[in-house]
């Protein structure tokens, strides 16, 4: 008991140091920073095109939240595979190979950061993406239906690679950056994921273990980072889809199957890095997959994205 009260406590503190800032004169306060360059770390929620499509319906709109978020300072967000200072990569996780689909050849969000430190350096001009744990989760879980782990076994490694994400982004910040965007993961336990493996309950404790160990991890570094509550908004936008222009908050829209790992939640299963505003599935009188959150079981529609930049960009402007 004594545990819990003091990981309670730690948390708190941990959300007022990350997240309070972020809201104090929001109304009269002007954003003084103005970043030159966008740099993403991070897995399929972030990933910019790292191998030619992004985890969503692949149109040409803003069809993902860092691109959107990149957008609205004016700043690219071409992956490192074009050039660009996005290494983010579907599928990838913090420290561990192989990643949730089972390819060694991924790299880890910790081998990201070190490609880019190997031959740039971060600056306080610099708009520093930092997320993680989709990926993570998937694995663990996968072990865990495999018998290969207990449930408590499975939270204590996603508590793990929680604290690894965190002692990354102590390292971004240690390195000189001053303007960290960090992201954990939204309740899975809501996902679609979920409802097709009726394992709300597990999904869902998985999806706050996550989160709280990675707040208590970077607790004392409010001055640099700040964190973009994704858990928050998506409980907003699935509890009332209408107020933010969804009609449905549980269906895959997609219907790109991926005969292979895909996303890592089984074979045989829609993967949204294949999708295109062709493979939708049958859409509600007068909706477009933009009226639906989800692409895959796990991964957002354009729109859902998008909203989700929008999100950040008012947190980031308010904060900093």
């Amino acid at each position: 008991m004594s545990y819990q009260w003091m990981r309670r406590a730690l948390v708190a503190l941990a959300s007022v140091s990350l997240l309070a800032l972020a809201g104090c004169g929001s109304s009269t306060t002007v954003s003084q920073f103005k970043p030159t360059r966008a740099i993403g770390f991070g897995d399929a929620m972030t990933d910019q095109n790292q191998s030619s499509a992004r985890y969503t319906v692949n149109d040409t709109s803003l069809n993902n939240w860092a691109n959107s978020l990149s957008f609205a300072y004016g700043l690219a967000s071409n992956p490192v595979s074009a050039g660009g200072t996005f290494y983010a990569a579907g599928n990838a996780r913090i420290t561990l190979h192989p990643d949730a689909a089972g390819n060694a050849a991924t790299p880890t969000i910790t081998e990201q950061i070190t490609s880019f430190m190997a031959t740039s350096s971060f600056t306080q001009n610099d708009l520093i993406i930092v997320q993680g744990g989709y990926s993570d989760i998937i694995a663990q879980v996968a072990a865990f239906n495999a018998g290969t782990q207990t449930r408590d076994q499975t939270m204590a490694n996603i508590g793990q690679a929680a604290r690894d994400l965190g002692a990354q982004v102590r390292r971004i910040v240690t390195a000189g950056g001053s303007h960290v965007a960090m992201l954990g993961v939204y309740d899975l336990g809501r996902s679609p994921w979920s409802t097709a493996t009726n394992q709300a309950a597990l999904l869902g404790e998985a999806s706050q273990r996550f989160n709280d160990e990675l707040l208590v991890s970077v607790v004392d570094l409010g001055n640099s980072v700040l964190y973009i509550d994704t858990a928050f908004l998506f409980n907003l936008m699935t509890s009332s889809p209408a107020s933010y222009g969804f009609i449905d908050a549980i269906t895959p829209i997609c219907t790109s199957v991926d005969p292979g790992p895909g996303i890592g939640i089984g074979a045989g299963q829609v993967n949204s890095k294949l999708c295109t505003p062709t493979t939708i599935g049958t859409l509600a009188t007068g909706a477009t997959y933009d009226s639906y959150i989800f692409a895959d079981k796990v991964y957002f529609t354009p729109a859902a994205h998008r909203k989700l930049g929008d999100y950040a960009y008012s947190r980031m402007t308010s904060r900093f």
